[in-house]
């Protein structure tokens, strides 16, 4: 017969509480509960920067402008780039 069944299985854990005493798997237990709450806190606040930065709308600390902006600057700057520099 292959695999393990329910009294190996019992013979195990008997032997693990023996080893480690029920105060010492109880602590592991919460620490290891502790530290996947944790990741998964991690990984929800990373999500929910990068849903930040998507609906802010503005690329690092550049001001946005609208066509009419752009045309209104681009006029009044005088055009240098058809002259040679010697």
């Amino acid at each position: 017969m292959a695999g393990i069944n329910i009294w190996q299985l019992l013979i195990i854990a008997v032997i693990v509480v023996l080893l480690f005493g029920t105060n010492k798997l109880r602590t592991l237990g919460s620490d290891l509960g502790a530290s996947i709450k944790g990741f998964k806190k991690a990984i929800g606040d990373e999500d929910q920067n990068k849903a930040d930065t998507t609906t802010a709308g503005k690329d690092a600390d550049f001001e946005q402008k609208n066509i009419a902006e752009k045309k209104a600057d681009s006029a009044e700057q005088p055009e240098n780039k058809n002259k040679e520099q010697v």
